[in-house]
C-alpha cells in the first residue's frame, strides 16, 4: 500500500464504456492491478445502482467511475467499514461545497431529501477474506435537468448554482478516500469511521415513516451495527434488525 497520494496511480479516462465496475474488474480479472487505481467515463451505457438499478447520468456532466482496493485480512464478515469508508469520503468531498449532506443507509448520499450521490461495492473473495473490492460511484456534478425521478435527483450545480470542475473533484476524492484508507485497517481508526458514518446518517434525529414485510411504521434510527445491520426503534420501544432492502425508507 503507498503511504503519499502523489504516488496514486494515473485515472484511467474513458470516454464511453458499459460501466466502471465492469471494465475495472475485467481489468484486473486479465492483469495484475495497481492498488488504488481509479478508472472513470465520460458516460456509461449500463450504469448500474445496488441490485441492477440503473443509474441516469447525462454524458460528460457528471463523474462516474470505480476505484480498485485490496483491504488487507479483512475478512468478509466486516465488509461493510468498506461501505463506511466510501461514503464518509463522498461526504467529506460534498461538505466542502454545501451544507446538510447526509448518508442514508446504506450507501447513498443524500442532500436534504434528495440523493445526490449512489455507490455500488463489489467485493472478491479468497476463503473467508476479501482479496479485492470495486468501489462505483455516481455523483451529479452538472446535471440540470433529470428525466427519471427516483429517489429524488439532485445535482451540485442545482443546489449551488455553478458549474464545478470535475477532474477536480475526482481528484480531491481520490486524496481523502487514500488518506482516510491508510487508517482502513487499524481498528481504533476504523471505529472512528463507523462513528462518523453514523453522525451523518440521514434521519438520524427522530421519528419517521419506514415499510418492511408486515407494513408501514414509525421509527428512529437507534444504530447501525458493524456488519452493516440497521437497528430501528419503533415508538413503543420496540426494536427491529434490518439488512439490506429488508426496509424501506417512505
Amino acid at each position: 500500500m503507498m503511504n503519499d497520494e502523489k504516488d496514486l496511480p494515473e485515472v484511467i479516462y474513458l470516454d464511453e464504456t458499459d460501466s466502471t465496475n465492469r471494465y475495472l474488474e475485467r481489468l484486473a480479472q486479465a492483469d495484475e492491478v495497481a492498488d488504488e487505481t481509479l478508472v472513470a467515463a465520460d458516460y456509461q451505457t449500463a450504469g448500474r445502482g445496488q441490485t441492477g438499478n440503473s443509474w441516469e447520468s447525462e454524458a460528460g456532466k457528471n463523474l462516474t467511475f470505480s476505484l480498485l482496493f485490496y483491504p488487507e485480512n479483512l475478512p468478509a464478515g466486516r465488509s461493510f467499514r468498506i461501505v463506511e469508508l466510501a461514503a464518509v469520503s463522498v461526504k467529506r468531498l460534498l461538505d466542502d461545497y454545501i451544507r446538510d449532506v447526509a448518508i442514508k443507509w446504506p450507501n447513498d448520499i443524500y442532500w436534504r431529501d434528495r440523493k445526490i450521490c449512489g455507490i455500488l461495492i463489489e467485493n472478491v473473495l479468497t476463503g473467508s477474506r476479501i482479496a479485492r473490492s470495486i468501489v462505483g460511484i455516481g455523483l451529479n456534478v452538472n446535471q440540470e435537468t433529470f428525466h427519471s425521478d427516483a429517489a429524488a435527483p439532485v445535482s451540485l450545480r442545482q443546489i449551488t448554482g455553478r458549474t464545478h470542475d470535475g477532474t477536480m473533484l475526482l481528484e480531491r476524492f481520490r486524496v481523502i478516500f487514500h488518506r482516510l484508507r491508510l487508517q482502513f485497517e487499524s481498528d481504533a481508526s476504523a471505529t472512528d469511521i463507523h462513528r462518523e458514518y453514523r453522525s451523518a446518517l440521514y434521519r438520524r434525529e427522530g421519528y419517521f415513516p419506514y415499510r418492511d414485510e408486515a407494513g408501514r411504521f414509525d421509527a428512529c434510527i437507534r444504530h447501525v451495527e458493524p456488519s452493516g445491520h440497521l437497528i430501528l426503534e419503533r415508538k413503543d420501544g420496540t426494536l427491529s434488525r434490518y439488512a439490506f432492502k429488508e426496509v424501506t425508507f417512505l
